[in-house]
């Protein structure tokens, strides 16, 4: 019998514990941190017969394979494991092996941003489709218990660290929306990310890129057949934007003489460059699943955006006020940068080493301000100096829960009418907040104050 070591008593590690348990294998949960909450889940899994060890993060004696929810190699929990040739897999890996007999297929997607919007979209679309269909992975339900479940079709989100971990994932399609520098402490380097990425089309049915992201390019080349999308006119073989209409030239009985619409730009919110290669990427996939035409735009109409994504808060004597507080890398915030022509840039926070320059230096022509804050507000500083040396720069030293209400009201004076005043921090945010959400409602609510003492100053 398997003897399998689960590492963390996560949402993921949990839903591992409990399906191996229920197939009768002896499972052993290793923890660190002795909380509520993982004192409750261990006494949930207690009752199917889980083990679960805290303190010590060591390998069980005996155990003949780990599961790891997105661990590094050179974590001593997982580096013990290999080095004993304990084999190692990860949640996503596993769910992938442990499928029924016909179950749904995968459309998988990956990406350094915008996965998250785009697997919605497509879940979006194959919901409106008719189909039954569910997002998971790095986004919503376990995919270790969406497996178990009757569905028509799975929208999988699946990250850099899930697909180091897997090995035979065969998905109907997969896409790869764009290639950028991140979590390289993880990976060790940009080819290791790189390489990582690239697995989700190792074995795809349909291998699916953007036209437009040189690493994306390369990454598929290797694949006969390949579709691409871009806000290009598309080619042959290609999704893309012709005026304002998304076309289809690929999935077509004639993809030399013949397109087909799919949706005008109209349907996409919020509209903005990323975002429509995020709605291309989901068409695509969906197309590969054989969703017709009109099913994609009624989806792409259907679809409700995620808090802190291009979400504008309010609207403030003429200037607006917009929340990307998922911007956590560069790339994340180039995207959002591109998105409006006269800027006010809040930004700062944990860099983890990602580097602003390119960022600040494609941005420069369009920012009219800059307040800054966080731990690594400093680079970001020196950065526009070099590349936006008449950019006038705010910033705000302090850490504490007041920072925000001085960002804005620092921000409001740099505005004009017609300008945006954007947050888009370029970085993580847990040097101040708990996390990229709450960074975003604090944001929020100095906007809702500054226009309270806007219309109580009439």
């Amino acid at each position: 019998m398997t003897f399998t070591c689960v590492a963390g008593l996560g949402v993921s590690g949990t839903a591992v514990a409990r399906a191996l348990a229920e197939r009768g294998e002896h499972v052993v949960v290793v923890e660190a941190v002795e909380g509520e909450r993982q004192l409750a889940a261990a006494a949930e899994l207690a009752g199917l017969g889980v083990e679960t060890r805290f303190g010590e993060m060591a390998l069980p004696e005996g155990a003949t394979r780990l599961v790891t929810t997105g661990w590094a190699p050179h974590h001593p929990l997982v580096a013990a494991a290999l080095e004993a040739g304990v084999e190692v897999v990860g949640e996503v890996e596993l769910a992938w092996r442990l499928r029924p007999a016909h179950a749904a297929p995968w459309l998988a997607l990956t990406g350094t941003n915008g996965k998250t919007t785009a697997v919605r979209m497509l879940t979006s679309i194959l919901l409106a489709a008719g189909h039954k269909a569910l997002a998971v992975g790095n986004v919503g339900l376990p995919v270790v218990r969406a497996v178990a479940e009757p569905y028509d079709v799975l929208a999988v989100e699946l990250s850099s660290f899930q697909l180091h971990w897997s090995a035979t994932l065969a998905p109907h399609a997969a896409a790869i929306l764009n290639v950028a520098p991140d979590h390289l402490d993880w990976h060790g380097s940009m080819e290791a990310y790189a390489a990582a990425k690239g697995r989700v089309y190792e074995r795809a049915g349909t291998v699916i890129y953007n036209a437009d992201d040189p690493e994306a390019t390369r990454l598929a080349a290797p694949y006969p057949g390949a579709v691409g999308f871009t806000l290009r006119v598309p080619k042959r073989g290609q999704l893309g934007v012709v005026e304002d209409l998304l076309v289809d030239r690929a999935f077509v009985a004639d993809p030399v003489e013949a397109a087909e619409e799919l949706a005008t730009l109209g349907d996409i919110r919020p509209l903005a460059p990323h975002n429509v290669a995020n709605a291309l990427a989901a068409a695509a996939l969906a197309r590969a699943f054989g969703v017709p035409g009109e099913a994609v735009a009624r989806g792409l109409r259907d679809f409700v955006p995620d808090p802190h994504r291009l979400a504008l808060v309010d609207q403030v004597g003429g200037v607006d006020y917009v929340d990307d507080s998922k911007a956590t890398n560069p790339h994340a915030a180039a995207a959002a940068l591109a998105s409006y022509p006269s800027i006010v840039w809040v930004a700062g926070g944990q860099l983890k080493g990602a580097d602003v320059d390119d960022l600040v230096r494609r941005a420069a022509p369009r920012l009219r301000g800059a307040v800054l804050l966080g731990a690594d507000r400093a680079e970001i500083a020196e950065a526009l100096a070099r590349h936006a040396p008449n950019v006038p720069v705010v910033d705000i030293a302090d850490r504490d829960t007041g920072a925000m209400e001085k960002v804005v009201i620092a921000a409001a004076r740099l505005a004009s009418p017609g300008d945006t005043v954007l947050l888009s921090p370029s970085a993580a945010s847990l040097d101040m907040y708990p996390g990229y959400p709450a960074r975003g409602e604090a944001f929020a609510r100095a906007v809702r104050g500054l226009k309270e003492r806007a219309e109580g100053a009439v």
